[in-house]
This record gives structure tokens, sequence and C-alpha cells, in this order.
């Protein structure tokens, strides 16, 4: 067993740590794609630092390297969102996995944005059904927007260049990963 992990892509170290700063932590969108699973939910950062959401602001540290009205996404993960029937804030359950203990639960957004909710089995709800939620997000995630947006962009120029030709290496995190 290991103390810490190192996560590599095309033969290239992104980040070496512990499994808990790897999943809390990560150094990149590829990281965090790698070690679990969540979305990416559009923000703008706001005063002292809090990014609003389409639910709601997110606290956390701001780094130094961003500043008031950035543009930038956040990583919203299963155990972030909660099931609470009392929130104003409700999604549509779009689709759902039973996983014993637990459902998770992928949710449809007024935007049409999705995201992944983890919820006791015993709130066994219907395709359809509007659910209340709320974030509870102890470790703000967060990245640039504009590097999704150049990525995403990279990704249409590699699936429209002819076969044969090297093309630039990405994914498209539009969705949830």
């Amino acid at each position: 067993f290991a103390d810490e992990i190192g996560v590599l892509h095309q033969g290239r170290l992104l980040q070496w740590d512990s499994a808990y700063n790897l999943y809390h932590r990560p150094a990149d969108r590829f990281v965090a794609d790698f070690i679990g699973q969540g979305v990416l939910l559009p923000g703008r950062i706001g005063e002292g630092g809090r990014v609003g959401t389409e639910l709601g602001d997110v606290d956390g540290a701001l780094p130094d390297d961003y500043a008031l009205g950035d543009e930038v996404e956040v990583l919203v993960r299963p155990d972030d969102v909660i099931h609470d029937d009392s929130s104003p804030l409700t999604a549509e359950v779009a689709e759902r996995a039973f996983r014993g203990a637990e459902f998770l639960y992928t949710l449809k957004l007024p935007s049409g944005a999705r995201l992944l909710c983890l919820a006791p089995s015993h709130h066994n709800h219907a395709l359809g059904q509007r659910i209340g939620i709320r974030l509870d997000i102890d470790h703000r995630v967060m990245f640039r927007r504009e590097l999704a947006l150049t990525r995403r962009k990279a990704d249409d120029t590699r699936r429209n260049q002819p076969s044969g030709e090297l093309a630039v290496s990405g994914r498209n995190d539009s969705e949830y990963f």
C-alpha cells in the first residue's frame, strides 16, 4: 500500500499526492476526472471570493491568480449534493442507479445542466420527479472557464481533421465525468 499516488497522462506526471488530496485538491481537470465522478458547473467569482452558480454561492479560499469577475467552473461531486426535501432548490431525476444502501441520481437543473447526487436508498424517486437539493461543498475545486472553452475548441478541431494527421489531444467536459 502506498501513502502517495501519482497520476500520469500521456507520459507526464500531473500530480503526486495523497489519495485525499488527489480527490479534494486535484491539480487539473484530468486528475479530477480520473479520481472521481463529478460535474463542472459554470460560475463567476463574486465579492469575498464566493463563486455564484445556478445552485447558489459556493464559498472557499480564492487562489492568488483568480480575481473578482473571473468566469470559472466549479467541480461538484455526488457527495456535495444533498437530497433535502425542504430545500426550495429542486432538480428533476433524469437517471438513477441503485447501489444497495444508496441511489446515485443524475439530476437535471432548470438550465439543462446535469449533476450527480447520492441519496439513501429509502429515497426511491421516479424518473421525471423533482426533488429538493442543496449544496454542501467542503472543498471547493474550480477551474478557469476559458480553459474549458479552449479545450472544447481543441476537441472540435481534432474531430474535424482528416485522418492520418496529428491532432491536439483533449476530451469534452461538456456534461459530466
